[in-house]
């Protein structure tokens, strides 16, 4: 590359990614262009290239995104030859990318959700042209295999099984950004992780907006529950994770599957957004009250060691008094281990937007903090049923607080802490949990 010669060393990159595991896999994938090309990481924004992957899922996200380019900018200033990308959801918004061009002039590259193995060309465009380069595709139905990766984790990986959503609940901006739902054929998917196998990855996480609706766009019709089947055969691999899961998709098959499997995680992220069944139809969710919490007594039924986790919406329009307390009374029944719970976020171009009686502020965040303080009530109770037993750990890290204690994950998603080595990390050990800690524990390893 002529720029590295000019320099006489090796180009070097940054990501900072926003948002969902989704995006998070998209960032391994363009990591691996960059490496692939000749680049190397770094491990901050002083960089010769440095790239934003964005999310626009809330407002918030796209407000921090704004606020790191004023960074950047002052860095560009000190150094007219670094390059400045951006991608993702955020970039998929007309609003958006009229602003980069008005507003933030020394953003050199931009582009979206759906062609991110375009990467390379476009930075030999920039390199070659000088001018800035913007490709945004509004939709696409291609779907690109075999693009590289330079995974986080050498032990665990994401694998995409899907694009995009085909649900439009009233709020999300994601179907706009994400496009149509897409399913990989199973014989890819199958492929990427027999591959992953054979490199040493034990834990794999499946990702898609809506996994419960894979397979049905396919030419050949598979069920997701029948992808999981066959995954289940691969040797090597030793746990399977996945997310997100949609309530109105989520079959008998695949309840049966997730019972019988017997490397299938016992953790169900199952989105619950509001208890409120009038509240349900306005957010176009396809389910009511009574159906979730129908639903829930199905998988416990089958799976009574299943971790359950939510997402919830706090002050949806419209929302009332009553409304908020059939959510925490679904909070209450369900007894969940964990729940993201969000404010409600106006995003423009959503029939949410447009809905009159926005729910003031000041009462948006009385309900916000009740909510809260009820689900880590119960997650801590849920949590402390767990002391004393030994459970399977997958060690990811060594802590970064205390190096002689290593860090994992249960099957169920709790973190804990305990005496090991580097050597443990990427091995799944039985450890007894000693002490519960409301969201993690300390234990000791069992040889």
């Amino acid at each position: 590359m002529k720029k590295e010669r000019e320099t006489g060393r090796r180009l070097t990159f940054f990501i900072q990614t926003f948002g969902c595991q989704m995006n998070a896999r998209d960032s391994e994938k363009l990591a691996g262009i960059l490496t692939r090309i000749g680049f190397e990481p770094a491990e901050d924004e002083a960089a010769d290239l440095v790239l934003y992957n964005t999310c626009t899922v809330r407002d918030n996200a796209n407000q921090r995104v704004y606020g790191r380019l004023g960074h950047l900018n002052s860095l560009k200033k000190k150094n007219p030859d670094m390059l400045i990308a951006l991608c993702g959801c955020m970039m998929q918004e007309e609003s958006v990318i009229e602003k980069i061009r008005q507003s933030y002039r020394f953003v050199d590259i931009v582009f979206g959700t759906h062609n991110i193995f375009k990467l390379a060309e476009l930075l030999y465009e920039k390199l070659t042209r000088r001018d800035r380069v913007i490709d945004i595709w509004q939709e696409t139905d291609r779907i690109v295999e075999e693009l590289p990766a330079e995974r986080k984790y050498p032990f665990k990986s994401g694998v995409n099984i899907m694009f995009g959503c085909n649900n439009f609940c009233s709020y999300c901006i994601v179907p706009y950004v994400r496009g149509r739902e897409r399913s990989r054929k199973p014989e890819d998917i199958l492929l990427e992780i027999k591959r992953l196998a054979k490199d040493g990855v034990v834990e794999i996480m499946l990702l898609g907006q809506n996994v419960n609706s894979y397979g049905k766009n396919l030419k050949e019709p598979i069920t997701f529950a029948e992808l999981l089947r066959k995954i289940e055969e691969i040797e090597g691999i030793e746990r399977i994770r996945f997310m997100t899961s949609h309530p109105k998709d989520l079959s008998g098959d695949l309840i049966e599957a997730i019972r019988d499997s017997k490397k299938i995680c016992r953790h169900l992220h199952l989105p619950l957004q509001s208890g409120s069944s009038r509240i349900l139809k306005e957010m176009n969710r396809h389910y009511d009250k009574g159906q979730y919490l129908g639903l829930v007594k199905k998988i416990r039924e089958a799976v009574p060691d299943i971790a359950l986790t939510t997402d919830i919406i706090v002050g949806f329009p419209g929302e009332t008094e009553e409304d908020f307390l059939e959510t925490m009374d679904v909070v209450e029944q369900v007894g969940y281990e964990s729940a993201f719970t969000f404010i409600y976020s106006k995003r423009t171009g959503t029939p949410a937007a447009k809905m009159e009686c926005q729910v003031p502020q000041e009462v948006v965040k009385n309900r916000f903090d009740r909510l809260l303080e009820k689900v880590q009530a119960i997650a801590a109770k849920r949590a402390g049923a767990y002391t004393g037993r030994v459970e399977p750990v997958l060690v990811e890290e060594v802590n970064a607080q205390d190096e002689a204690l290593v860090t994992g994950r249960l099957g169920s998603n709790f973190v804990v802490h305990f005496p090991g080595s580097r050597e443990m990390v990427g091995k799944i050990v039985n450890v007894e949990l000693k002490e519960c800690k409301g969201f993690y524990f300390y234990g000791e390893a069992i040889t």
